[in-house]
């Protein structure tokens, strides 16, 4: 694997501890700017709603830009808006800096996903995935877990601090790594085609069970603070340790499925996603045992992101001549679920249904996702029929 490829993974690290960082933030936030709980948690849509609006519009602006500036320029972009969150008051401008520092995330991961890809061979596509997202899971490790101490330490401005400094040494290390000069063999696809090429059925339905599982994934995430205090009995100090455990089952996870989801994606997808929904149905009801819930919590961790990467995968299995669109609507779908999920688990909590309401709102999401890879499966079937039914009547003979 080129080490161009880590190197993405390390500016990945830096971008996914901000992403997903709030979850640890999201009592100092709210108290500290006078919001509620599901205000605070709109932090996280936003920021996901840039990545939904900003994966495509700029993978389509950068379809022909020299890699390595388009990449410095999001990162730097991105660093911007974490100073200026940093030095806020106003959760209005707070919750603007999410979503323009998303709008440059989405920009990276267009740029990042289609540099990684083209690095490798076909048969190391989702290796090479794998590591790009194995940065998000190191954020989940060790970057949210560190935000959420620093937040508990010095206040939840020092996590977005910190993370404008992290992104100091990513930057560097992809001036060094990343060629300068315009991608060899700039597209020769136009993005209308590959846009066409996205609107088949199977493609389209496969990113809303995607969208559908991360959306369960990041309802009960963006919430496992108040629920890991105030339904588990931990105390803020286990905040960092809850949410590094989920972090080291997304690492194993990704780590898994990097190897699998070439050779039994479909074994990995039906099976991860049936164990998600009744993990999550499990976390709901056990939640006030606490051997019980760290335990779920490494295991949904694994579960969300294997399930997570082989689906992006298979996204790009199903649109071979969309090769600079797939993995931004890929992304897109992946931030749909992001900022769904924690809008409907603040809901659920503003309605009064108690700090386990959002595991309860994943398990039906798993659900409904779990319906549409039926439908999936019956669109795939017709196309295997006529080919079993052309042989029996050979065999017969």
């Amino acid at each position: 694997m080129p080490f161009a490829v880590y190197v993405l993974g390390l500016a990945v690290f830096a971008q996914g501890t901000s992403e997903f960082m709030l979850s640890g933030l999201l009592s100092g936030i709210a108290g500290d700017l006078r919001v509620s709980l599901g205000d605070a948690g709109l932090l996280t849509s936003a920021f996901a709603v840039g990545m939904v609006v900003g994966a495509p519009l700029t993978a389509l602006a950068g379809r022909s830009w020299p890699r390595r500036r388009a990449l410095l320029s999001f990162l730097g972009v991105f660093v911007a808006v974490h100073v200026v969150g940093a030095l806020t008051s106003s959760y209005a401008v707070l919750l603007a800096t999410r979503f323009a520092g998303a709008l440059a995330n989405a920009g990276f991961w267009a740029v990042a996903l289609v540099t990684a890809l083209a690095m490798v061979g076909p048969h190391q596509r989702a290796r090479a995935t794998a590591v790009v997202l194995g940065g998000v899971t190191v954020a989940c490790v060790v970057g949210v877990p560190a935000g959420a101490a620093l937040g508990e330490l010095w206040g939840w401005r020092s996590a977005f601090w910190a993370v404008a400094l992290v992104s100091a040494p990513a930057a560097a290390a992809l001036l060094l790594a990343v060629p300068g000069g315009r991608p060899e063999g700039a597209p020769k696809v136009s993005a209308v085609s590959e846009l066409r090429a996205l609107a088949r059925p199977r493609l389209l339905l496969t990113l809303l069970v995607m969208a559908l599982v991360q959306g369960a994934t990041f309802c009960t995430f963006s919430y496992l603070e108040p629920l890991v205090t105030r339904v588990t009995g931990f105390g803020a100090g286990w905040v960092p340790v809850v949410l590094a455990l989920f972090g080291v089952g997304s690492f194993a996870g990704v780590a898994l499925a990097g190897r699998l989801a070439d050779t039994r994606p479909d074994a990995v997808v039906g099976l991860g996603m049936t164990a998600l929904a009744l993990g999550w149905a499990a976390l709901a009801l056990t939640a006030s045992h606490p051997v019980a819930a760290l335990a779920l919590v490494l295991l949904q961790g694994a579960l969300a992101f294997g399930t997570g990467t082989t689906l992006i995968t298979r996204v790009f299995h199903l649109a071979p001549d969309a090769p600079t669109m797939a993995g931004s609507f890929a992304t897109a779908a992946f931030n749909v679920g992001a900022a769904t999920g924690p809008w409907l688990g603040g809901l659920a909590l503003g309605a009064g249904f108690g700090f386990r309401a959002p595991v309860w709102v994943s398990a039906l999401l798993m659900c409904l996702a779990l319906a549409g890879a039926g439908v999936l499966s019956a669109l795939s079937g017709p196309a295997r029929r006529p080919l079993a039914a052309r042989r029996r009547p050979a065999a017969e003979r």
